[in-house]
């Protein structure tokens, strides 16, 4: 409850599930050293659009001063958080844990259209359901391979569909059915063993980008690790705990907490940074939970990106030249989530023939964030366009991204400025330097 200057109490617009910490609103000074690092307030201008306008709504929300109404929704769902004002922040505010409890508590007290409400649900529920992503990947594999997409696309009728229409332009080339096939439940270590680490396989990448999930297996193996993919693996539930549904993304994090303790694995290694984020995130959203709290924090410390697992050793093996030009992306979820920075840079760096190039506003966010890019398309457009302005400063052939979704982005501006630039995934590189070929 809150106590207005009236002496009236009022109640909080939130309820007990989950709400936004109020401890966590308090660490904020309102210094604004997040300003310049904060896309949506670089592009529109509104204080209520950078992090501590925000915070200052949520803690308004919190003390019953305003409600949720359609005005705070749209402040709120219009971050990307990509946390670039956690890392500018002197005070260590976690505006990530905030704005994915207020989000919550939007989910469950917000009145959304049923237009907005269905086409939300079925992005969710498609991407993070692999038995749907299956079918569908198979279902656009053959819209590819017959020549349909070059004929819908040719014909101008993709403007007919609205958002489904902008997402069809995100689509990579699915790889055929063979390159999809599930990885062995077991890769082997070469060498001298290093340790047993389990893989996350993801959901998108499974199905996305299946190459990334075979190169980090390959490389794993060749620097000592065994590699296990548990086959009962599911999604982590790390877009639902960015859209505020933390009710399913829990029952998603204790499935794959259970996975891996069954697969007895020393490291957990992700090559998606947005699931490796919230999967290092376990033991705040489910701290409340009796049965996993404890479990969770355990879990959350076994976490790995493939980069930092790799980075820490002097690489195995025989690494043949690449004769490369290549820039590397920071994942807002890899640089500001985890803090993973270097590492990325240093296995780039130990590729023989391969000339690094740094990226101007390297971490500046591509507008993917999730699944912004199709709630937002236009505003995500206008930060895409900042990223290939940078990339093409750059004179690469390559850009390295360590995370899908920023992978489809790039790729998708990319193409569309015309420019014959690659996007592949660190481990990718690394894994035709050990093939001795290009994939």
């Amino acid at each position: 409850m809150a106590v207005q200057p009236t002496g009236k109490i009022t109640a909080s617009a939130f309820d007990q599930i989950d709400p936004p910490d109020a401890e966590l609103q308090l660490d904020c000074v309102h210094c604004g050293f997040c300003l310049p690092t904060c896309p949506t307030y670089l592009v529109l201008g509104n204080e209520m659009d950078s992090p501590r306008g925000r915070i200052y709504l949520i803690r308004a929300a919190s003390e019953g001063k305003i409600g949720i109404s359609d005005n705070f929704v749209r402040h709120m769902n219009l971050c990307l958080l990509c946390r670039a004002c956690e890392t500018a922040c002197p005070s260590g505010v976690k505006f990530g844990f905030l704005m994915e409890s207020a989000r919550g508590q939007i989910e469950r007290h917000y009145q959304y259209s049923a237009a907005d409400r269905r086409f939300k649900h079925l992005i969710l529920r498609t991407f993070t359901d692999p038995r749907r992503l299956r079918a569908v990947t198979g279902l656009l594999s053959f819209y590819q391979r017959s020549g349909l997409q070059k004929l819908v696309r040719a014909s101008g009728t993709l403007s007919l569909f609205g958002r489904l229409g902008k997402m069809e332009a995100l689509l990579p080339a699915i790889p055929d059915k063979r390159r999809r096939k599930e990885l062995p439940e077991v890769v082997p270590a070469k060498g001298e063993k290093r340790g047993r680490v389990g893989l996350l396989v993801g959901c998108v990448q499974r199905f996305f980008f299946a190459d990334v999930n075979s190169a980090t297996a390959r490389v794993l193996s060749e620097n000592g690790y065994d590699v296990v993919v548990p086959r009962d693996q599911g999604c982590c539930g790390s877009l639902l705990v960015h859209e505020g549904e933390r009710e399913q993304a829990k029952a998603l994090a204790r499935r794959t907490i259970d996975v891996f303790e069954r697969a007895h694995v020393d490291l957990v290694v992700v090559n998606a940074a947005g699931c490796g984020s919230v999967m290092k995130e376990y033991w705040e959203l489910l701290h409340t939970e009796p049965a996993y709290a404890q479990r969770a924090e355990t879990f959350s410390k076994k976490v790995r990106d493939v980069s930092q697992l790799l980075a820490q050793a002097p690489l195995n093996g025989r690494l043949r030249a690449l004769k490369r030009v290549v820039t590397y992306h920071d994942a807002c979820h890899l640089a500001h989530g985890q803090r993973v920075r270097q590492e990325p840079r240093t296995i780039l760096k130990a590729i023989p023939g391969l000339q690094f190039v740094e990226l101007r506003e390297s971490d500046y966010c591509c507008g993917s964030a999730g699944i912004y890019n199709l709630l937002y398309p236009e505003l995500a457009r206008q930060f895409l366009d900042r990223k290939i302005e940078r990339i093409k400063e750059t004179g690469a052939e390559v850009v390295v991204s360590g995370n899908p979704g920023c992978s489809l982005q790039i790729e998708k501006g990319l193409k569309e400025r015309g420019l014959n630039v690659r996007v592949v995934h660190p481990v990718e590189l690394l894994d035709w330097s050990y093939q001795g070929t290009e994939g």
